[in-house]
Parts: C-alpha cells; sequence; structure tokens
C-alpha cells in the first residue's frame, strides 16, 4: 500500500475535491468508488483514489467538536472565552478547523494546542509558558564547557490493541527500536516479546517485528538501552561546500513545487553560502512556522506546502519544510526521528539532518528553536541549529520508509515510525485503535564525554 501514497501530487476529479472541501464525505467516497468500479478509468487515477479513501477515512475522525462544543470545552477552563474569541483563533490559525457536511468543526486537540503555544491562553488556564528550560539549558550550557555530553537511557515500549477493537487472527507488530547514527551507540536489546524479528541496526526506519495468531488481547514489548551522544557545533561562520548527495526529491512530499523553489528563492536571495542559506531556512522554521499540534500527516497532502501556506505545523512539519528547502538549494539534508527523553516522561519526536563542509552532518531542530524563540531565549534558538541535546531515541534516518518486515495494509502513519504498527491479515489498525506506552526504566549521565 506505501507505494500509493505517491500518488498524494495527483490532483482529484473535481466532483470529489468538491465534496471534500465541503465536509460531505459520504459522497466523496460514493463518487470514488463510482470511478474505481468504472472500467474506464485510468490506472494511475485509480490508484490516487485509493489513496484517497483511506485519507476521508481518517480525516473526519480528528475534528470531532462543533464550534458550540468547542465553545463549551474552552470555558470549562476560561468562563469568559466568547465564541468571537474562537472566530478569532480559528482566523489566526491557532485553532485548526475544517467543513463537515458544511459545519465547521474543530480538530480534537486545539485546545491543547492553544495552551502550548499562545501565552495569554496558557496564562488564563493557570500554566503560564515556562521562560526557561533548565534541563536543557543547562546540558547546553555543559555541552559548550566539554564539547560533548552523553547519556544512558533504559527504555521499555509497548503496544495493545485496545479491547474494542481486539478480535482473535493473526497479526503483524512493529516497534521502533534504536537505531545506529551519528548520536546512537551501544544499543541492546535486554528482552522482548516471543516470536520476534529484530532488524539490523543500520536500518533508516527500525523496528523489532512480531508475528503471532493470537486468540487473546495482549501487549506487544520491547526492553532496550543505549547511549545518546552529542558533539557540540559552535555557530561560527567559516565558508562552506555541499556534497551531491540526499539532494533530490522523494515524492509525494520532498518536492520541489513551484511555491517551495519561490520560498527557498526569497529565503537565500544574496546568499551565497550553503551554511547561511541552511541558517535562514531554519530561522525561517523556527519564526514563521507557528507552532500547532497537527491531525494525521496523510491527510494533509503536500505537507511542505500545506507549511508555506499555513505557516503552522509541529516538529515533524518544521524538519520537513527545512529538510525540503536545503534540498532544493541543494544542501544534503535528511529527516531524524524517534522520542525524546528528558528524564521525566517519553514522547514522539521529529528533528533534522543537514550536510555542509567542513563540519559533515550536523543537526537542525526548528521546533525546539522555535518554542525557544517564542520564550526570547535566543540563545537556546540558535543552539538547535548545529545541535542538539542528548536526551534522544533516534529509530528512523529517513522519512517515508517500508520496514524490513513490510506490512501489507496502509501504516498507520506512512511517513514515520514513533508509536508502532498493528495489522490483522485482513486490514491495518489506525493509530486511535490501540494503544502505546513508553516507559523510563534508568537514565543517568555517562562519565565521559565521545
Amino acid at each position: 500500500m506505501l507505494e500509493k501514497i505517491l500518488t498524494l501530487n495527483d490532483p482529484l476529479p473535481e466532483d470529489v475535491q468538491k465534496a471534500k472541501d465541503f465536509g460531505d464525505f459520504e459522497r466523496a467516497q460514493r463518487l470514488i468508488d463510482l470511478y474505481l468500479n468504472d472500467p474506464m478509468t485510468p490506472v494511475f487515477l485509480k490508484d490516487r483514489l485509493i489513496t484517497e479513501k483511506e485519507v476521508l477515512r481518517r480525516l473526519p475522525l480528528y475534528y470531532p467538536y462543533t464550534e458550540t462544543q468547542a465553545l463549551a470545552l474552552v470555558q470549562k477552563e476560561i468562563p469568559d472565552f466568547t465564541m468571537e474569541d474562537l472566530h478569532h483563533y480559528e482566523d489566526i490559525k491557532a485553532a485548526d478547523w475544517i467543513y463537515v457536511n458544511g459545519e465547521v468543526h474543530l480538530q480534537c486537540r486545539f485546545f491543547a494546542s492553544m495552551q502550548k503555544v499562545w501565552a495569554e491562553i496558557a496564562e488564563k488556564c493557570g500554566a503560564p509558558l515556562t521562560k526557561e528550560n533548565k534541563l536543557l539549558d543547562e546540558t547546553i550550557a555543559e555541552m559548550k564547557e566539554k564539547g560533548s555530553v552523553s547519556w544512558h537511557i533504559h527504555l521499555k515500549a509497548s503496544v495493545k490493541i485496545k479491547d474494542e477493537y481486539f478480535h482473535p487472527g493473526k497479526v503483524l507488530v512493529h516497534l521502533p527500536l534504536p537505531a545506529l547514527s551519528q548520536n546512537m551507540s551501544n544499543i541492546h536489546i535486554l528482552s522482548h516479546s516471543d516470536n520476534a524479528f529484530i532488524d539490523k541496526e543500520d536500518s533508516l526506519s527500525r523496528t523489532i517485528a512480531f508475528s503471532e495468531d493470537m486468540q487473546e488481547n495482549h501487549p506487544f514489548f520491547v526492553e532496550y538501552e543505549y547511549d545518546s551522544t552529542v558533539k557540540y557545533h559552535e555557530n561560527k561562520h567559516i565558508p562552506t561546500e555541499t556534497e551531491s548527495f540526499l539532494t533530490n526529491e522523494e515524492y509525494p512530499q520532498i518536492v520541489f513545487t513551484p511555491a517551495i523553489k519561490a520560498l527557498c528563492a526569497e529565503l537565500s536571495a544574496g546568499l551565497s553560502d550553503p551554511y547561511e542559506k541552511a541558517w535562514a531556512f531554519y530561522k525561517y522554521c523556527c519564526e514563521n512556522v507557528t507552532y500547532a499540534f497537527m491531525r494525521e500527516y496523510m491527510t494533509l497532502g503536500n505537507i511542505c506546502e500545506y507549511a508555506a501556506n499555513q505557516r503552522i505545523g509541529d516538529c515533524g512539519v518544521k524538519a520537513l519544510l527545512f529538510i525540503t528547502l536545503c534540498r532544493c538549494a541543494g544542501i544534503p539534508a535528511h529527516w531524524q526521528s524517534g522520542l525524546y527523553v528528558p528524564c521525566d516522561r517519553v514522547g514522539n519526536h521529529d528533528w533534522a539532518m543537514f550536510y555542509v563542509k567542513p563540519y559533515g552532518w550536523l543537526f537542525a531542530d526548528p521546533s525546539f528553536g522555535g518554542s525557544a524563540y517564542r520564550v526570547k531565549n535566543f540563545e537556546r534558538e540558535k543552539y538547535y541549529f548545529g545541535n542538539l541535546d542528548p536526551f534522544r531515541m533516534a529509530a528512523n534516518n529517513a522519512f517515508q520508509q517500508e520496514f524490513a518486515l513490510p506490512k501489507k495494509w496502509w501504516h498507520a502513519d506512512p511517513y514515520d515510525n514513533q508509536s508502532g504498527e498493528i495489522e490483522y491479515e485482513d486490514e491495518g489498525l489506525l493509530r486511535r485503535q490501540f494503544d502505546a506506552d513508553r516507559t523510563i526504566i534508568e537514565m543517568h549521565k555517562n562519565s565521559y564525554n565521545a
């Protein structure tokens, strides 16, 4: 199924597009079925419409709230919040919405997104935005002093089908594993569920996979440890060169569309040095693309054009825009993602790497840079161009990769793998149909600097 996602760049038939824009998803699905059952419909269009059926299956699930329901949700925390206020945040793209049967519906995490990003909302909810992140700032200071920092991290990850979606049958389960890369070493798989296939360490999207004929519902787990080591790169200008690898397009997302070419040209105007161009792209992604929780990436269409036009995005959207702008300018860049593990919790996260001489591969995290910019911590914003913190688990070193033990059905996330994947022989499960859990067993700073 993953190869069909390449058709996302192709336009939909007008009647399907009109039904989708209005939010008449039943009609859009009905029209798609007419095209698919018509022997005169060409294969390329059928592939596009098969992909769109999956998009339309997922899209409405992320927009459960009418405006009246959304207002009531906010008023539980901010009693004097009005419908006019809600319309204001919708208009400035702080509260994501679509039409469902012609009526505005808001995204399931719209209010959480507003509280995370917008200071006035956070303050009214009694949780003002933190102006300093003590752990990160202390780590950055140590990096600058010692040149590198290394942490040993021991995690347990698991997935389990939600009971309401379980039925006996054969399943294929994938969980992400730490992959060998510049910042990941000394990786050990300590224990795991039975019937496991462990992918090689240097896989671009590394997983442990389990195949089982399940008769009773139960979790699948893996426990692993690794060292996360990062070296400090000082952001000083030195004229640089680039190599010619990893500057290609990768459909359907890393595409040099007219809009991307125009933005790339605008941001790099007057610049000849690749390092300075990458800095301009990073600054744009940090400061001009406002953080927001996203719906599923598969439902966004062209993610980079979405980010360029809407100027909103989460960590992955920002990272992908940065990567695409770099490649458009001839600067090698690639995706890295997995987990953020700051001692007290575990969360999914995406970032980027780019290549310039004489430094080689450097990190860029425009999401962390953007959060630093929002609280006017410009030192930290600058740090995340060229550097990373050690509180990471990198499982993926490329975007949109099939697994070594491939899936038959649509991935819950066709572009990335952070929480895991589960499928039966006759269907793939969506992310909302299974629970994923990650637990920190132990973390400590290594006594050496690599």
